[in-house]
């Protein structure tokens, strides 16, 4: 018997809407639903292997059971605004897939699944319905199966006659009946009240049908009896909108919906734009098709020996163009395990062993090409490429990296793999397992389309002046380390233990009794039960003890205050000073970071494994962690570059404003004069109070602050804060016109831009919720001006890196945090070096008002 796949496109829609978080592409278009819609479908494609398929879709506007109750599906929730446009995403991947989709006038999805699966009875085919809706269970019987989705998008369960049965205890075409007594919230189907599932099913046990139950209410008692005699209508009427209609006037031929092979470069084309890149696994498409490449591993020359390196280096000294990978993991904190380079030239793949590399004559040869400024080099995460070829002795530098080419043209994405990239810009799919030959194959193609969207998007200036050449000062950041004073680190260990072992038995006499602090249940047992504190907030386990929770709670009793300082000083101890200890190299003495150049999406770097960015300031505790970085040694000095408000001159540069440009160009303290001119108060009269409430102002404002916000951070009421931010306006007009322009073009565009044009897409910001709105709006406001100060610092930081290395001068860029640039320095290049940095960190780019840079000096981090 032929079978014949049913589809609810609604109901499987809605389900794997809700059961997804968000997803959406790098442009902002909404696709869980979609997503998991096709997860779902491939799923059951797979496993039922139909003759036929058909998805059904309610159509929009009333349908006759709207004629006959007007207060049909009335409770339900409006269809969120991220699922409305995903409807037509899967009607375009469905007709990719030639998976015909069927919609009715006046009727629902069920309905015409309902009506298929009797036309595919008479036809002698065999129905399997997929829904969520546990009203088409009246269509089972012996030629029709319906899968309910039950958790989520992996569970379903089959329902056969007996299932049907077995769970309720009636026929399947009962079901009907059955939710003509206890309704259907969902549907807003009354029913008749005080009837549920139970009591339902087992009245129609006995009765068989509704009307039955309704001729016999004389043989019930009590309340039962006293409801279906008066709402016998109701549920009559409940029993109609309940019932499957099957008999829709469809113009249906199961021809029309044979399952057959999709438009596979239609679908791929689709599954590329949004980023289903998992999912074209999933399709089998044919070794025939121009969206595929099987890589030949066999055209891939092995040089062994140095005869064939050597004509390797004559060819690509023809070619001077060649793409670069090197096989290699990290074994340790500071080297690299490396099996071998790859390098294509002239559409060939060369594979140099490691066993060769070990070879000086044959690093000679491999030096020539891979520093030879001449020689146009491309490769994917030149940063790594870098440290790797360093440890070989060579001090390589490429032309095009197309990871960082990817981060420019997509800034949001959370990777930029090879194979990913060749879907999303060259449309092809690589080998499952592609192999380093394979990926180094396609990256002049690679480079080729990168380059000139980079360009067309104005961007190829930033590309090949900052983020090029700052991936080689990160390279050389992340081999140089920091020196730590591993003693001090142990010291720091200890000392914190003491104090948390002190802690614990304060906490504990405090508490009367013994427990795991570290147990949030132990915690909320001892806080909520046994000292009996008031509940501020419930997890799905039990009592919330998180910081908020403690924070409200302090002042109710003197254990709050030491759990706090306990949970601070257990976070100094693991994450930092005996986590710290852990990444100290024991040869070197120095801790090496990761810094991340294609995470953030306003361009600001990232740093992990420590990060380093993240060391607390503000705590004494802090500080002395701090304190453990130090110089290189005697006759070192960390030397620190710090921008001063560098985020407030770039609004100013933006936004024109004439008082704020003046602020800066006289060299006044921004923070006092914003409160003289909000507070209205003379500068002279500004208290430390008023300035700190005018700082808070003026970065608020960076960061698109609401009257709520501001109120939050400043202890003060949402009309307090309104009227100091509306009194910043009117002394500001300048910033209030370029946050609304700023608005305004990001709404019409789709994105913004930093002053060197680096790009980031706003997803939200024509969302119709109101949060999701308010928070693209913010980020708008905030992107161009954070980006642009990220610029600055990228470029200040290049230029310093090349000029010491040009000067030959020993001090080197260890750290960038945030606005500040911390360096080590021989105390005898120090006045040379401060004035290289003032130089190039103050000129970066000219703004209309000054940038300016304080500087430190110490022996450790915490003297800076």
């Amino acid at each position: 018997m032929k079978k014949m796949l049913l589809i609810d496109g609604n109901s499987l829609l809605h389900r794997a809407f809700h059961a997804l978080p968000p997803l959406r592409t790098s442009k902002g278009v909404h696709t869980n639903a979609v997503y998991g819609f096709l997860n779902m479908l491939f799923r059951i494609l797979q496993e039922e292997n139909p003759d036929y398929v058909t998805v059904a879709f309610d159509k929009k506007g009333p349908t006759f059971r709207h004629d006959e109750y007007a207060a049909y599906k009335a409770t339900r929730p409006k269809t969120p605004d991220e699922l409305i446009g995903q409807f037509d995403i899967l009607k375009e991947i469905l007709k990719a897939l030639n998976i015909n989709f069927i919609e009715a006038d006046g009727f629902e999805a069920d309905d015409i699944l309902g009506t298929i699966s009797k036309k595919g009875e008479q036809e002698g085919i065999f129905s399997i319905i997929v829904t969520g809706d546990k009203d088409a269970l009246q269509l089972v019987s012996s030629n029709t199966n319906v899968l309910l989705t039950k958790k989520g998008i992996s569970e379903m369960e089959t329902y056969d006659t007996e299932k049907v049965k077995s769970r309720y205890g009636i026929r399947p075409e009962a079901v009907a009946d059955m939710k003509g007594l206890m309704g259907d919230k969902s549907d807003n189907i009354p029913g008749v009240p005080g009837v549920g599932e139970k009591t339902a099913a087992k009245l129609i046990q006995e009765f068989k049908t509704l009307d039955n139950v309704l001729k016999n209410t004389d043989k019930l008692k009590g309340k039962v009896r006293e409801n279906l005699e008066k709402y016998a209508e109701q549920a009559e009427a409940s029993k109609y909108l309940a019932t499957i209609v099957r008999d829709v006037p469809l113009e249906f031929n199961p021809d029309d919906i044979v399952y057959c092979e999709p438009d596979y470069d239609k679908l791929i084309n689709l599954f590329r734009d949004l980023e289903f890149y998992s999912l074209i696994d999933r399709v089998k498409i044919p070794a025939n098709s121009i969206d595929t490449k099987e890589f030949d591993t066999e055209t891939t020359q092995n040089i062994e020996d140095n005869n064939a390196l050597q004509k390797l280096v004559k060819k690509i000294n023809s070619s001077k163009n060649i793409a670069v990978l090197v096989d290699a993991e990290k074994k340790d904190l500071v080297s690299y395990a490396t099996d071998g380079i790859y390098i294509s030239v002239e559409n060939k793949c060369y594979f140099i062993s490691h066993k060769l590399l070990k070879e000086n004559s044959s690093i000679s040869f491999l030096k020539q090409i891979l520093e030879d400024t001449a020689i146009y080099k491309i490769t994917h995460d030149g940063k790594f490429t870098r440290n790797v070829l360093r440890q070989l002795g060579i001090d390589f530098r490429c032309q095009f990296d197309t990871m960082l080419a990817a981060y420019l043209l997509e800034s949001s994405k959370p990777r930029y793999d090879i194979p990913i990239l060749v879907m999303e810009y060259l449309g092809k799919t690589m080998s499952d397992i592609p192999s380093f030959d394979e990926k180094t194959s396609y990256l002049f193609e690679l480079k080729k389309i990168m380059d000139e969207k980079i360009k067309d998007c104005l961007m190829d200036k930033l590309f090949y002046e900052v983020e090029m050449p700052f991936s080689v000062v990160l390279a050389d950041m992340e081999h140089a380390g920091i020196k730590v004073d591993f003693a001090k680190l142990q010291e720091l260990s200890e000392r914190f233990g003491k104090k948390l072992a002190a802690l614990t038995e304060e906490i504990y006499d405090l508490a009367g009794t013994e427990f795991n602090i570290n147990s949030p249940k132990q915690l909320g047992e001892i806080l909520f039960e046994k000292l009996s504190l008031p509940v501020i907030k419930r997890t799905k386990t039990g009592y919330s003890t998180d910081a908020e929770v403690l924070e409200k709670l302090r002042p109710s009793h003197p254990i709050i205050e030491k759990i706090l300082e306990y949970r601070f000083l257990m976070k100094m101890k693991s994450t930092y000073a005996d986590g710290l200890s852990a990444l100290v190299d024991k040869k070197t003495g120095r801790i090496y970071t990761s810094f991340n150049q294609t995470v953030t999406s306003t361009g600001r770097i990232s740093s992990t494994e420590p990060n380093l960015q993240n060391i607390p300031v503000k705590t004494e505790e802090g500080k002395h962690i701090r304190g453990v970085f130090t110089s290189d040694g005697p006759g070192h000095v960390l030397l620190s570059g710090d921008y001063s408000q560098i985020e407030l001159r770039v609004l100013a540069h933006m936004s024109q404003d004439p008082g704020l440009i003046e602020a800066f160009v006289s060299g006044e303290d921004i923070h006092r004069r914003t409160a003289s001119e909000v507070f209205g108060v003379p500068p002279e009269e500004v208290t430390p109070l008023l300035r700190d409430k005018a700082k808070a102002v003026n970065f608020g404002i960076i960061y698109g602050i609401s009257d709520y916000g501001l109120a939050q951070n400043l202890g003060i009421s949402n009309q307090e804060a309104k009227e100091y931010i509306d009194a910043y306006f009117a002394r500001y007009p300048g910033v209030r016109d370029y946050i609304r322009e700023t608005i305004r073009s990001a709404k019409a565009l789709g994105y913004v831009t930093t002053l060197l044009n680096r790009r980031r897409y706003i997803p939200d910001i024509n969302s119709r919720n109101y949060h999701l709105r308010s928070f693209a709006e913010r980020t708008a406001v905030n992107t161009p001006i954070q980006g642009s100060a990220a610029d600055i610092i990228k470029i200040a930081m290049v230029k310093v890196h090349d000029n010491l290395r040009q000067n030959n001068l020993k001090a080197k860029i260890l750290l960038q945090v945030h606005d500040e640039l911390i360096l080590d320095v021989p105390e005898e290049e120090l006045t040379a070096v401060k004035e290289i940095l003032k130089q190039h960190m103050e000129n970066a780019i000219p703004l209309r008002v000054p940038l300016v840079v304080d500087f430190k000096q110490g022996y450790n981090w915490e003297e800076l």
